[in-house]
């Protein structure tokens, strides 16, 4: 799998919108992140997973799966070995991202569907009387 692939299985998931965050592409539903091109560079994509996820997916795939160093691995966000994770392990770690963060944003009152871009207020000038 490569980056393409990544991508194109996260957009088939509904109501996901790529977007970016600090310059770095990022796919969000309901207008929240739970994968990210942030590591693509060193071949990697990266999942927003809960600890216990994160463990069972390392645990059985340690070939392609790892906690990101640090803080955030420690919160769940994960490693995918894009070129070592075949299309079903990818897809199947995507739509694992996407649901907790889907079933998040249910109790948070977020809806799963991408945000509305907001129109700019109209400028509108008022006449002297």
């Amino acid at each position: 799998m490569d980056i393409n692939d990544f991508r194109r299985i996260a957009l088939s998931l509904p109501g996901v919108e790529e977007s970016s965050h600090m310059g770095q592409p990022d796919f969000r539903v309901g207008g929240r992140i739970f994968a990210t091109l942030a590591s693509a560079d060193q071949g990697y994509g990266n999942l927003k997973l809960t600890l216990e996820q994160q463990s069972a997916f390392v645990g059985e795939l340690p070939e392609v799966f790892l906690p990101i160093a640090g803080g955030w691995g420690r919160m769940g966000m994960t490693h995918v070995r894009l070129a070592a994770a075949s299309e079903d392990v990818l897809a199947g770690a995507l739509h694992t991202a996407w649901k907790l963060q889907s079933e998040r944003n249910a109790k948070t009152g977020k809806k799963n569907a991408a945000r509305p871009k907001r129109k700019p207020a109209a400028k509108t000038r008022h006449k002297k009387r």
